[in-house]
């Protein structure tokens, strides 16, 4: 244990102070944390020896996704999101449908081996997009701001959006849609799902923050620990949902939202530390999913797994966001920037553990064409995010002075 937490804090603190010279690469985040993970892991030197079983995974990947899109969302821009709300509604409302639409078609002429409602439930796990990866792109001030705006609402509620779809399939692969057909479980889900997750965020923000505010004005907050609360609220947020059957992602989006809107001018320095926590976490989730997940996974990926995995990146996600934004005032390369940007990471990661939690047939498959999808999308995502938003400054720039 004590090896482990030397190796892990030795490399916190070596990327903390270095990390301001690797973001102007194209070699930074998820990707380092990943071959990090690699190198010191089994297939490397083997110095990190972690017993980490899916569950903890799974919860180390769902406290660092509510994280990351509480303060996201706290950051978004709602005067820019007020004018070009109607960019992320095209993308949740048609553009998701017809990815897991694509998706599924996709499976079902490469994975023989799955059952349909498996190559649904594929299909649904590779649709959300992932915040985390996606950071280096809606922080990035040179990408235009619809186009950020978009991508940031996006990724914070599509992950949401797609656990009722997830649990619908595997009701009805596992045979345990008791409640009635599927439309009417679908129904129920996504009403409970989106439902509660909203309300719940929303009620758990306004209460901490009037607190907050409160105790603040009265002087009772300390510098040492004027951080906290907001850590804490994206965490209540995400856990009350859960516990009460709603989407955790979609409550610690909207809350962060809403926290922004309501501390506005200070939100930057009540934010800071929530950032931070959630980077560390990050962190350590890709150091780990590259030592004990990645070192076990890529001796068993067939041509047709990689081949989805590649399809899942481009064509399944690209056209949909291509012909969704079409009339909307985008140029194509605009189109196929915010197309390509659709980075797979920590969601599907939970969504993994969920799917191998029901014991299908087709599991370990399952399990493989979505780590195969992440980690090419670490690598394609991770290495073409800085020249791609460069090329596409350059162009709006180009543009603006004609």
């Amino acid at each position: 244990m004590y090896q482990n937490l030397m190796i892990l804090g030795a490399f916190v603190f070596l990327y903390s102070i270095v990390c301001g010279k690797l973001e102007r690469t194209p070699v930074n985040g998820a990707l380092v944390f990943v071959a990090f993970g690699l190198l010191v892991g089994p297939l490397g030197l083997d110095l990190l020896k972690l017993e980490v079983d899916s569950e903890g995974l799974s919860t180390l990947a769902e406290l660092t996704l509510a994280l990351v899109l509480f303060t996201d969302a706290a950051n978004a821009n709602l005067g820019v999101l007020k004018k070009s709300f109607h960019v992320p509604q095209r993308l949740l409302l048609i553009g998701l449908p017809l990815t897991i639409l694509l998706g599924y078609g996709a499976g079902v002429l490469l994975l023989g081996g799955l059952t349909l409602l498996e190559v649904a439930i594929l299909a649904t796990m590779l649709a959300p997009t992932d915040a985390a990866l996606g950071k280096a792109v809606v922080t990035d001030e040179s990408v235009p701001d619809n186009i950020r705006e978009g991508l940031n609402v996006e990724s914070g509620l599509n992950d949401g959006i797609c656990v009722p779809i997830l649990f619908v399939f595997l009701a009805l692969a596992t045979g345990s849609n008791a409640e009635g057909g599927g439309a009417s479980l679908a129904l129920k889900l996504v009403a409970e799902e989106i439902g509660i997750g909203v309300g719940t965020g929303i009620g758990v923000t306004l209460v901490g923050a009037w607190l907050l505010r409160a105790c603040a004005s009265r002087g009772w907050v300390t510098d040492t620990w004027r951080q906290v609360p907001v850590v804490a609220m994206a965490l209540v947020c995400f856990a009350a949902a859960q516990w009460l059957g709603g989407s955790g992602f979609i409550a610690a989006f909207v809350g962060g939202m809403l926290f922004g809107a309501i501390a506005k001018s200070h939100k930057p320095s009540l934010l800071l530390a929530a950032e931070g926590t959630g980077d560390t976490l990050a962190l350590i989730t890709w150091v780990v999913f590259g030592s004990a997940v990645v070192a076990q996974s890529i001796g068993q990926f067939s041509w047709n797994i990689v081949l989805y995995a590649v399809l899942s990146l481009t064509i399944v996600r690209m056209v949909p966001v291509f012909l969704t934004l079409t009339g909307m005032g985008f140029r194509a390369n605009e189109k196929l920037f915010m197309g390509w940007f659709g980075p797979r990471g920590l969601a599907s990661i939970v969504f993994v553990v969920i799917v191998l939690n029901q014991n299908l047939p087709g599991g370990n498959t399952l399990a493989m064409t979505v780590v195969c999808t992440i980690i090419l999308s670490i690598l394609g995502h991770g290495l073409t995010a800085k020249p791609l938003v460069a090329a596409l400054a350059a162009r709006v720039g180009k543009r603006a002075k004609s």
